[in-house]
């Protein structure tokens, strides 16, 4: 019996993924689930690019604002939530299209992915907490180096969340998270995902990288920011993620608002420049060129699910 597919766009932040998403699900009578592990988030709108009501054009979002900004979520728990809105959307007799930049979400869908539930030691995520504040985050990040070389190659050497996990990972199970992946990827995949992904010249797409972060500056990201951290005793996990960290950054009086602009554009390079290394592994994936357009990649979408 043939799977039932499932379409998959991913691609790099500022690529234009839900534009042509959008138009896409228009299209086929297709609702949209999200695969971005910031937008899962409440409150956190303009940061994360998040889809305002009148950009979603009445097409059914899922897996948007689902999580407090302080609450932990795995990507187990993202793979359970998408699997159960996958469902719901092909019972509705619907198309589901699965759009985001988050590579790991991505591959927990397309490669059947079984993490575990881990039980995560707060105790010891304190003591790591406490190491970075006295001797660096380089220090742990050398440290998850030695224990997971593979991992750490998609990580960037200040990307605390990720470096963290891998700690934690190997603490709580005594096995990294590459071993982990492996052992986990022999289920069989349930559904037929056919996988899109949106590139552009590197240049243009530092563009419009550029603008994007000057678009969320003049829409209120410093005073987005400045609410989140109000409604919370603890700082927030989520605050560690691209484009807030460095507003929390200026806010602590770390740099001037034009080094924390000049900073979130350069991270936000980096953080696209990893996204695209990311996807490229995905032997599957067929990629669109921006520069087509929506009409003409719309093309190549629905030749390539037929």
């Amino acid at each position: 019996m043939a799977k039932t597919k499932v379409i998959a766009i991913c691609g790099p932040t500022a690529s234009g993924k839900t534009a042509l998403s959008i138009e896409l699900a228009k299209k086929i009578n297709g609702e949209i689930i999200s695969c971005d592990s910031m937008q899962i988030y409440k409150y956190m709108n303009i940061g994360t690019a998040k889809p305002d009501t009148q950009e979603m054009k009445s097409i059914k979002h899922y897996l948007l604002d689902i999580v407090e900004p302080n609450e932990r979520y795995s990507v187990a728990d993202y793979k359970r939530d998408a699997k159960k809105a996958i469902k719901e959307i092909i019972e509705k007799g619907k198309v589901p299209i699965i759009v985001g930049g988050t590579g790991l979400y991505l591959d927990s869908l397309i490669y059947e992915i079984e993490y575990q539930n881990i039980e995560f030691d707060e105790e010891y995520r304190k003591k790591l907490e406490k190491q970075v504040e006295e001797i660096g985050l380089e220090t742990l990040y050398e440290e998850a180096k030695k224990i997971d070389p593979k991992a750490i190659e998609k990580i960037s050497s200040n990307d605390k969340k990720r470096i963290l996990r891998i700690l934690e990972i190997y603490h709580a199970t005594g096995k990294n998270k590459t071993e982990q992946e492996k052992e986990s990827r022999k289920k069989e995949v349930e559904y037929d995902y056919r996988v899109f992904a949106i590139n552009w010249d590197r240049e243009v797409l530092y563009d419009r990288i550029n603008k994007r972060v000057d678009i969320m500056i003049e829409q209120g990201l410093i005073e987005e920011v400045k609410e989140i951290l109000k409604k919370y005793d603890e700082f927030p996990t989520a605050m560690q993620g691209l484009g807030y960290k460095e507003v929390v950054q200026y806010l602590k009086g770390e740099y001037t608002k034009e080094e924390m602009i000049e900073k979130l554009k350069m991270e936000t390079r980096r953080y696209a420049k990893r996204q695209l290394t990311w996807f490229r592994k995905n032997k599957q994936t067929i990629w669109l060129d921006g520069e087509n357009g929506i009409q003409n990649n719309m093309k190549i979408i629905l030749e390539g699910i037929n």
